[in-house]
């Protein structure tokens, strides 16, 4: 299904490319790698130092080359997706705090990314872990990458999502998750397929820094997807207006393809905008405007028409700061916008508050019922022949009921179900203890991981993780 927000028309995505490609081949990007140069300068582009200045030739090969969808393996083989065909989600990376009606805002533990995983886990709307959803501030961060993969295989069998951390270390990430799926570790014993992808955002403007293109050399070693999302500051990073901001990260998204493209043509690709205007009053990251929507929709709706390539988009954000009214309206607007762009992968749209930088226990239970609800939208309605129904009209007559009318039988459980919010009378709500939605919200969330499983890894595999941290890492 075609994104059913056209911003844009034929002639828009071939000027937005052609100024693309100017930029790419005029301006050009710096590239902090000198193999990644060499590797430019072979096949024809031009190298001065490490800004590579790349043809349009080689952007519109990488672009042929990528595949409009790609099979991406869960170690169950139930949860195993297709990147391409319907909406996915996932979880957030980075945030620094966490926070919840009990104890208030505070630093994310180890113990929370635990936790983030298995609210995952039981969601009926994610079906992609991993990452870290909260950054762990009592763990030595040189040993974080394991300490949190780890964590992500104990609580969830759904397929896993690295993030950016460098050559040697993303090495080891990928390392863990192989071993959870039964096989060695190393490039050598890498598993078939896509079993573990990762993000990676170009230093804007127009660079790619060294740790980063480490990571990427990393997982396209092994053949695995990149997802190539700029994070670009309208009036900071990148132009004022929607359209040229859009246009520069285009240009950065085509340059990391196009780079993918010559390290390991076979490794797919996610084309992931993430890009918003700047709180120009401070000169900050915002994240609820409606500008944000501006900036990545359009492009997404490029990608997929004009492109053919699957599409990732950040889209739970709120600029609130707990979850109130403002939470509410800014997460719908966002995750509304990507899903009606048929975007196939959302990301940071569980729990996100004050721009990335907190998640919500609460929240994340109520953005899922969000995200469900906006899925729900774009799927429709039954436009068949018999859905119009006349015979039923016809049956129950002029002034007749239709609540205990066979075609009411066979239907009523098919509108959208509430997770979380509620229809009831007032008379009922006051009854049963006048909660809010947080309230309700916090409930769920201490269910879930009470009733989840101590870890979903057998203890065979549970001591060859172990005993990989504990060699690589001298523990």
């Amino acid at each position: 299904m075609k994104s059913l927000l056209a911003y844009l028309d034929q002639n828009d995505f071939e000027r937005i490319h052609a100024a693309s490609c100017k930029v790419l081949e005029e301006t050009g990007v710096v590239f902090h790698d000198d193999e990644v140069c060499d590797l430019f300068k072979a096949h024809g582009a031009k190298v001065e130092g490490s800004v590579v200045h790349i043809p349009r030739t080689l952007v519109d090969a990488a672009i042929k080359n990528a595949p409009r969808t790609y099979q991406y393996n869960a170690r169950n083989p139930q949860k195993t997706i297709v990147m391409g065909e319907g909406i996915h989600a996932q979880p957030n990376n980075g945030p620094v705090f966490i926070q919840d009606l009990d104890k208030g805002k505070r630093r994310g533990t180890l113990q929370d990314v635990a936790n983030l995983q298995i609210l995952a886990q039981a969601s009926d709307v994610i079906d992609v872990a991993g990452q870290h959803p909260v950054d762990p501030s009592d763990v030595d961060q040189n040993h974080k990458h394991l300490l949190v993969c780890r964590e992500t295989l104990r609580h969830s069998d759904m397929p896993i999502m690295g993030w950016d951390v460098g050559f040697e270390k993303a090495n080891q990430y990928l390392d863990l998750v192989q071993l959870a799926f039964g096989k060695g570790t190393g490039p050598e014993n890498r598993i078939e397929g896509q079993y573990c992808q990762t993000p990676v955002n170009p230093l804007s403007p127009l660079q790619w820094e060294t740790k980063t293109l480490g990571t990427m050399k990393a997982y396209l070693t092994r053949g695995q997807g990149i997802h190539y999302l700029p994070c670009i500051l309208g009036g900071v990073s990148g132009p004022m207006r929607p359209l040229g901001t859009a246009v520069l990260m285009n240009a950065e998204i085509l340059s990391g393809l196009t780079f993918a493209y010559l390290y390991n043509p076979e490794a797919p690709v996610l084309y992931s905008p993430s890009s918003s205007i700047a709180y120009m009053k401070k000169g900050t990251y915002c994240t609820g405007t409606p500008d944000m929507s501006l900036v990545n929709a359009p492009i997404m709706q490029m990608a997929h028409e004009f492109y053919e390539v699957p599409t990732r988009n950040m889209c739970g954000m709120s600029d609130a700061k707990v979850v109130d009214a403002q939470a509410g309206l800014e997460t719908m607007q966002n995750v509304l916008m990507a899903v009606m762009s048929d975007c196939d992968f959302l990301f940071e749209c569980f729990g996100v508050l004050d721009a990335i930088m907190t998640v919500s226990y609460e929240k994340h239970i109520i953005d899922e019922e969000i995200v469900a609800r906006c899925i729900a939208l774009k799927n429709g309605m039954d436009l068949s022949d018999d859905a119009l129904s006349v015979d039923v009209i016809q049956e129950v007559g002029i002034g007749g009921s239709y609540l205990d009318a066979d075609d009411t039988m066979d239907y009523f459980m098919d509108p959208f179900a509430n997770t979380i919010s509620e229809c009831e009378s007032y008379d009922t709500w006051k009854a049963e203890g006048a909660m809010d939605i947080a309230q309700r919200a916090n409930i769920e969330y201490k269910r879930r991981l009470a009733e989840a499983p101590e870890t979903l890894l057998d203890p065979q595999t549970e001591s060859d993780i172990t005993s990989y941290m504990e060699r690589v890492l001298h523990l």
